[in-house]
């Protein structure tokens, strides 16, 4: 058997049609009132997510990586401080970091893709300021060993949250243990808008009122600017289709783990390493991440057999071009490395039909 369509990695219609009559009424409701920026529906959204998370305060911006850069701006990240972050996230993360003139630190990761606590404390320095804890894959990090080395060495915390809605760390989820969470709605996110969007979360109200402001030219007033701010708005189109998304979130994870577990159940191929999930913790499965040392050869053969695949990420963010000025030789981050050369996600999404799926596991078991 062959399929004569492509089966993608990622697909973001099937979920859509799901609810195709909420989603478009919502838009039409948005259109009608005459009222984009700003609105209603990005202020009810903003209660509603912080309710789902259980934080204080959410403010909705206009993507993950504004998220990001002004989290550390609200803390105050500054030239010449250093924040950690585990190097083999995406570089997004990073750019959050150094966009502030600050300079990203990079540890190794664990087994499971996220930063391996161990070895926070030994890249610790004076000029230390934070420690940016990214739940890669859609799988929460060990936040306890975190938070215990943060408050032990007074730093801020910042969770990127951006592949992780939902996740949790000992039945608590991600985004509500540090001084901020930093959340993208890119599409193809569990919880996707349906284009940019990203929101911080808090429960410092200093953090949140500094946030708020800074997000909108720096202007509590309009025409009145207390800093130069940004322009980063969640909109209210965006704000409307999440708030009908976030009603379905819980049916949204339910799929993607049943679709893991299969996988996890069901792959059986002496040269793939299937993820691992750690105790105390659990996964969205925002991507499902294997690892094959034949890569390359493994990708091609499922494309030939209409099976497409995505690479988290090839290149780390120490040996891309735009980070070459911190003079991080190649063979410095072994691991961050080898995952790079061997990692390789495999089709997962809402409304992935049981017969897509059980040909990708017989062509991979076949390979």
């Amino acid at each position: 058997m062959r399929y004569d369509f492509q089966i993608m990695p990622n697909r973001m219609d099937r979920e859509f049609f799901s609810h195709q009559k909420e989603y478009e009424e919502a838009a039409l409701r948005v259109l009608r009132s005459g009222w984009y920026v700003l609105g209603e529906n990005v202020k009810r959204f903003e209660e509603e997510f912080a309710q789902y998370l259980g934080t204080a305060y959410c403010v909705g911006v206009a993507s993950g990586l504004d998220a990001l850069w002004i989290a550390f701006r609200a803390l105050g990240i500054k030239n010449e401080d250093e924040v950690i972050v585990q190097g083999n996230t995406y570089i997004a993360s990073v750019m959050g970091i150094s966009i502030n003139g600050a300079t990203p630190v990079f540890v190794e990761p664990d087994e499971y893709y996220n930063i391996d606590t161990s070895r926070i404390e030994e890249k610790i320095t004076e000029k230390t300021k934070a420690i940016l804890v990214v739940h890669l894959y859609g799988q929460a990090a060990d936040m306890s060993s975190v938070m215990k080395i943060a408050k032990k060495h007074k730093l801020y915390i910042v969770e990127d949250c951006a592949q992780a809605h939902g996740a949790c760390w000992n039945g608590k989820k991600v985004g509500t243990f540090g001084d901020i969470g930093c959340f993208s709605f890119y599409p193809s996110k569990n919880l996707g808008a349906y284009g940019d969007g990203g929101a911080i979360v808090t429960n410092n109200k200093e953090i949140r009122d500094f946030i708020h402001m800074f997000r909108n030219y720096g202007s509590e007033k309009r025409y009145y600017n207390k800093v130069v701010g940004a322009n980063s708005r969640l909109d209210e189109i965006q704000a409307a289709m999440l708030r009908i998304k976030l009603k379905y979130i819980e049916e949204i994870t339910c799929e993607k783990r049943r679709i893991a577990s299969k996988y996890l159940t069901e792959l059986d191929n002496g040269i793939i390493m299937l993820p691992d999930v750690r105790p105390n913790s659990d996964s969205v499965w925002h991507q499902f991440v294997i690892r094959c040392n034949k890569r390359e050869e493994l990708s091609k053969y499922l494309a030939d057999n209409n099976i497409g695949t995505i690479i988290h990420y090839p290149v780390p963010p120490h040996q891309s071009e735009a980070y070459q000025y911190l003079k991080i030789e190649k063979g410095s981050l072994p691991i961050t490395e080898k995952y790079a050369d061997s990692v390789l996600s495999i089709p997962i999404y809402t409304g992935m039909l049981e017969e897509e799926q059980k040909y990708v596991i017989d062509k991979i078991n076949a390979f």
